[in-house]
């Protein structure tokens, strides 16, 4: 890969983790300070528009990782270069934070209007009810009014989760983009699958969670947070939350599934045996 192009790729990673945080974030903050979706459902479905559209617009120049779990798995086991592991990283992060910013420049009015109305004092406990809308935290915030059990969920828990969910999805991308998986569907039914896939790890793991399953899609809106007034509540998060459950965990998860299926298809030499350069088409 030629450097100019390299950095194309970059640009790609940071466009595409951009759409995906402007159409999922963007859902999150719609909920939750105008109640426009009716229901976790609603808000896993938009994530899983935003990932199509984002892997449909990137995949043909960067691959489409647009999640450092999957770049980190990519390197593990599609032979993608170690030396632009961290660039691509980078990229995805600075794209989820600039979403994030032009989504807090829209919303700000709403978002101050909704704390003075709920009490919220921005950067105090009791403010992870509107940094939600930005980084994620264990429990789901929004949910432990009407759910007190949710106060069990406690920080080994939560990575637990993560985890979890990062390595389905890693699991699932894997397979649906091995030329070796026979059974798999058509390139152009893989991004719409992916995207249904965070739909229904949304929709199981929200509550625990908030299924961040990606650390770019976390860490670059938090740092939009930090500056705009929650400070440690957004960094580090609750026990350091920010660390362990959403960056820590989808960086061991993510491999763990991808390994598994790549492993599942090591004997299989037909119809093809895919290729670092087109077969890691990401979430």
């Amino acid at each position: 890969m030629r450097g100019s192009t390299f950095w194309r790729a970059c640009v790609a990673e940071a466009v595409g983790t951009g759409i995906i945080v402007f159409f999922g974030t963007g859902a999150v903050m719609a909920a939750v300070l105008t109640g426009a979706q009716i229901g976790l459902g609603q808000v896993a479905i938009m994530w899983a528009v935003g990932i199509t559209l984002a892997i449909h617009a990137t995949r043909a120049i960067s691959d489409a990782h647009l999640n450092p779990a999957i770049t980190l798995s990519c390197a593990l086991f599609r032979g993608f270069p170690w030396s632009r592991v961290i660039p691509y990283m980078l990229a995805q992060v600075v794209g989820a934070a600039i979403a994030s910013g032009i989504l807090l420049t829209l919303t700000h009015p709403l978002i101050s209007a909704f704390e003075a109305a709920h009490g919220i004092v921005r950067g105090q406990p009791g403010s992870e009810l509107t940094a939600m809308m930005f980084g994620e935290y264990a429990p789901n915030p929004a949910l432990l009014a009407s759910t007190p059990a949710l106060k069990a969920v406690t920080l080994p828990v939560g990575m637990l989760a993560e985890a979890i969910g990062t390595g389905i999805l890693a699991f699932v991308v894997f397979f649906l983009t091995d030329r070796r998986n026979a059974g798999r569907a058509g390139d152009s039914f893989t991004p719409a699958l992916i995207g249904l896939t965070v739909a229904a790890i949304i929709s199981l793991l929200a509550p625990i969670s908030q299924a961040g399953i990606n650390p770019a899609r976390d860490f670059g809106p938090r740092i939009v947070a930090l500056f705009a007034g929650w400070g440690a509540v957004a960094i580090p998060g609750p026990d350091w939350s920010a660390l362990w459950v959403y960056i820590v965990a989808p960086l061991i998860g993510g491999p763990v599934g991808a390994g598994l299926a790549h492993g599942l298809y090591r004997g299989q030499t037909e119809p093809a045996v895919e290729t670092a350069a087109t077969e890691t088409v990401v979430a």
